[in-house]
């Protein structure tokens, strides 16, 4: 019986760079992209000699990539080896498999362990599949002679084909890039194939939770995912970042402040890989989640301007170069970009109490200020708490328009592009239309996609605009869920459809 799993790519909206650190908070939006991993075996039944077998076999597929790689699996150190000629390896699948099996392992009496053997030596067959709007196919459109429009995306089937980057790819330990929108591929690839495996192997029980969970409600299964995806994401990136893409693909949309990284340490010491989780899973996780989504009629846009992408790693190295060579003034930045973000957050707070308080006014204020440019909105105010709302939209305007000033300050003084010139004439024309609230560059900014977040019915308008400007906006919103269990093959299955359904008027 085949296992699915799904998990969310992101948004980080507030939080760059300084998520690094605690006890600095990130708000990270999880989207409708979501990364798939199918999990069976990978033979019906066991050959009677298998009792005395000290390896299984592992495939792994990723049709999207054309790529077919077998393992071998150690059933005594749980290591991998590649068995498969001139194979692309893909470490974040690897440590998944090798983690959360090692989790089973840890966690499982003599009588599960003997179990879960035979479970294993049946092998394991892997799928993984990313929806589109993980990758860029600007190139597809134009070269098809679309216009760049979501509608053109739409067109393409769903889990397309990838455009490698390999115009330099001549040397033999070349390694040519996907071309991605920075949602956070690889932690959504390794949050699913651990979910999979942990539920497939029995390690949790993931068929109760569906959507985003309440902050009361025990969380004990997602736990054990989220701790088992987070040190292979990081064992498999070579450095331990601040987590909060696989938080928010496993947990959902989220206030977020990281774990601090000693947690991780029984896993970096090259020691057996069951004592490394087993220490891993003792640990005490200490980052914080708070659930948190939009307020209501709010709509997250992404705009991909077809600049190529920026190196994430490269650019927090150039920042952290920066605060040692600068401390002063890189605390100052720093603080004033952390007031910013936290002023932000308490708007969007607010506009969500304000949503619950009295419905009929809020949806009446953001209905009329979606046809307006921001500077008429409090001309529409006429009532206290008309007024109320209004000031809590402009409150989280002026925060954002913060957040961007002290992000180009960091960018100019670390030498990198933060946000950019030709991000900031973009953005600076998006904040100045109708109905548009927030524009900015999501987490470490550079030329990934563009965010904004438009008011009612207003992202129609911001859409033609960007597409006028050469801008593609992609097909993804957001969506709060986080990791989840699913009936079927998305292949198969309509699963995509709510991305591909959304209307464009």
């Amino acid at each position: 019986m085949a296992v699915v799993a799904s998990a969310p790519g992101k948004v980080l909206m507030t939080g760059g760079y300084l998520v690094l650190e605690r006890p600095n908070a990130g708000i990270v939006l999880s989207t409708n992209a979501r990364f798939y991993a199918i999990v069976k075996p990978l033979y019906e039944e066991l050959k009677p000699e298998s009792w005395a077998w000290a390896w299984t076999d592992l495939k792994l597929t990723s049709p999207q990539m054309e790529r077919e790689t077998m393992y071998k699996m150690s059933l005594t150190h749980l290591k991998l080896e590649c068995v498969s000629s001139s194979a692309s390896r893909n470490p974040f699948v690897e440590y998944a498999v090798q983690y959360a099996v090692a989790a089973a392992y840890a966690t499982f009496d003599k009588i599960k362990q003997d179990t879960l053997q035979k479970l294993l030596l049946q092998g394991l067959d892997i799928t993984i599949l990313g929806c589109n709007e993980f990758y860029s196919y600007r190139d597809q459109i134009e070269g098809s002679g679309l216009p760049l429009t979501p509608e053109s995306l739409a067109s393409l089937p769903p889990f397309s084909s990838i455009t490698l980057n390999a115009e330099e790819s001549t040397g033999r330990n070349s390694k040519p890039e996907v071309a991605k929108t920075g949602l956070g591929s690889s932690a959504a690839m390794t949050t699913a194939v651990v979910a999979a495996l942990l539920h497939y192997l029995g390690v949790v029980n993931l068929s109760s939770i569906s959507g985003q969970l309440e902050e009361n409600k025990d969380a004990r299964e997602l736990d054990i995912v989220h701790v088992i995806a987070q040190t292979a994401h990081c064992i498999a990136q070579g450095k331990v970042g601040s987590g909060f893409d696989v938080s928010s693909a496993v947990y959902g949309s989220q206030r977020y402040v990281r774990f601090s990284p000693e947690v991780l340490s029984s896993a970096q010491g090259g020691i057996v890989v069951e004592d490394a989780i087993s220490g891993v899973l003792k640990a005490n996780w200490n980052h914080e989640r708070t659930k948190f989504s939009l307020p209501p009629l709010m709509t997250l846009l992404l705009g991909e301007p077809g600049s190529g992408g920026s190196s994430t790693p490269s650019m927090v190295g150039a920042v952290k170069k920066w605060q040692k060579s600068d401390p002063t003034n890189a605390l100052e930045t720093w603080s004033k970009l952390s007031e910013a973000n936290s002023t932000l957050e308490m708007h969007l707070n607010t506009l969500r109490n304000l949503a619950e308080k009295n419905s009929d006014v809020y949806t009446s204020v953001i209905n009329s200020c979606s046809n307006l440019t921001p500077e008429k909105w409090i001309e529409g105010a006429g009532e206290p708490n008309e007024v109320e709302v209004v000031r809590a939209l402009l409150g989280a305007r002026d925060a954002m328009l913060g957040i961007r000033c002290n992000m180009r300050k960091m960018g100019e003084a670390a030498g990198i592009p933060i946000e950019p010139e030709s991000q900031t004439r973009l953005l600076d024309t998006t904040m100045k239309m109708e109905g548009v609230l927030l524009a900015g560059v999501p987490g470490a900014g550079g030329f990934d996609a563009v965010f904004a977040v438009t008011l009612g019915a207003s992202s129609n308008n911001v859409i033609k605009t960007w597409s006028s400007l050469n801008v593609l906006a992609l097909l993804v919103r957001e969506d709060p869920r986080g990791v989840s269990l699913e009936n079927n093959d998305p292949r198969t299955t309509e699963i995509t459809s709510s991305v591909s359904s959304i209307q464009i008027v």
